[in-house]
């Protein structure tokens, strides 16, 4: 459960909910099987293909040094039909 950071709501998660895809932060430590075997049991449903991608960290400036905040890891989650996460659907039924 602390795998998953949040749920991700930008004008491309919002069309990608049509399609049966939502969209998290996760834990960039964690696995993919990790991810769809709590998502599975946590909202009881089916995970038919995961896709992730790592977002860059910022550059960040602290003086006359020149460092980087910490990257994050995002998940596109597709479902099989017939399935859907209630507590996101409800609130951005397409």
């Amino acid at each position: 459960m602390d795998d998953i950071k949040c749920a991700i709501f930008t004008d491309k998660s919002i069309r990608l909910l049509g399609k049966n895809q939502y969209t998290f932060n996760v834990e960039s430590g964690s696995t993919r099987t990790e991810i769809k075997h709590w998502v599975e049991r946590f909202f009881g449903v089916k995970v038919i293909v995961m896709n992730s991608h790592r977002l860059p960290g910022k550059a960040r400036r602290m003086g006359p040094i020149m460092g980087q905040t910490l990257h994050s890891r995002r998940m596109i989650i597709t479902l099989q039909p017939g399935y859907s996460i209630p507590p996101l659907r409800t609130k951005f039924d397409i």
